[in-house]
C-alpha cells in the first residue's frame, strides 16, 4: 500500500491562510478515527522522507565462511 499514490489533494477544499490566523486543525483531526490519523502521520511521514514501500528492500549482505574439516 503506498499512501502516496494513492492520496490526492481537494482543489476546491484548499484554503490559504496566514500563520496568525485561529486554525480550527485540532477539532478537525478530533473528529477523525485513529485509522484515519495514522494514515495521515504515514502520508506525511512518505512526503518527507521520500519512502516508496515498493521499492524499499533490505539490504543484501552476504559473508563467505570457510567450513573447517571434522
Amino acid at each position: 500500500m503506498s499512501l502516496l499514490r494513492d492520496m490526492r489533494m481537494d482543489k476546491t477544499h484548499f484554503v490559504v491562510a496566514r500563520l496568525s490566523d485561529e486554525s480550527d486543525e485540532t477539532a478537525y483531526w478530533q473528529t477523525q478515527t485513529p485509522l484515519a490519523r495514522l494514515q495521515a502521520l504515514e502520508l506525511m511521514r512518505q512526503i518527507m522522507y521520500g519512502y516508496d514501500p515498493d521499492t524499499a528492500r533490505m539490504d543484501k549482505v552476504f559473508e563467505v565462511a570457510q567450513l573447517e574439516p571434522s
